[in-house]
């Protein structure tokens, strides 16, 4: 799959426009808590032809402007079906972390992925990978070459589960499981820069635990 990064809002969010190569079929993943995304996204040169919206989890900075985007958008949405709870809470989210005004309203959610379910992107297949501990239902889309891990691995780190819903054992399941797959997956994580598994799994000072097991 052809994927772009674009970084926006004041988390710095990566959000991601995912291709199908053959088709032009695209598909959004995460939304950002900013509607910046749709002016990016519109001055593309030619437009992406967005098909679908994927969410890896549901925290505001991920899944806080998924209103905007489908109203520009009338796209089906996909989310793990166990970050329902999570989700739920965006209208309140804000108030979490001490910022009230990034409270959001929760959209539209048309489909539920549970662990293993493959979706279709134009000619492309991803498959999910439930990666819980960060939060209840965080997961990741990959391909043969490419995962998109949302917050649960990140170059030289893994995701925070110091936060409501999180739960660190579960986290550290999620991870051994993460690091099982092809080492050559380039690694897209929802903050900072590109890895791959193969790196992280020998520098990466939190997984030593996988290193010594």
């Amino acid at each position: 799959m052809k994927l772009r990064c674009f970084t926006v809002g004041r988390f710095a969010v990566n959000t991601y426009l995912v291709e199908d190569p053959a088709t032009h079929v695209a598909a959004i993943v995460d939304t950002g808590e900013d509607p910046e995304l749709i002016g990016r996204l519109d001055a593309l040169d030619p437009k992406p032809d967005v098909r679908l919206i994927l969410l890896t989890h549901g925290h505001l900075d991920h899944a806080g402007a998924l209103v905007p985007l489908q109203r520009r958008f009338d796209v089906p949405t996909y989310l793990p079906r166990l970050e329902q709870p999570l989700f739920a809470a965006l209208p309140q989210q804000g108030n979490w972390f001490g910022m009230p005004e990034l409270n959001r309203p929760c959209g539209r959610i048309d489909h539920f992925v549970d662990d293993g379910d493959e979706i279709a992107i134009g000619e492309t297949t991803v498959r999910f990978l439930s990666t819980p501990g960060h939060t209840p239902g965080q997961g990741c889309y990959y391909d043969d070459e490419d995962i998109i891990v949302g917050d649960t691995l990140f170059a030289g780190s893994v995701g925070r589960t110091d936060f409501p819903l999180s739960d660190p054992a579960l986290m550290r399941a999620s991870l051994t499981r993460l690091m099982a797959l092809p080492g050559h997956l380039r690694v897209h994580s929802g903050h900072g820069p590109t890895t791959t598994l193969a790196r992280e799994r020998a520098q990466n000072p939190f997984l030593g635990f996988l290193r010594h097991a």
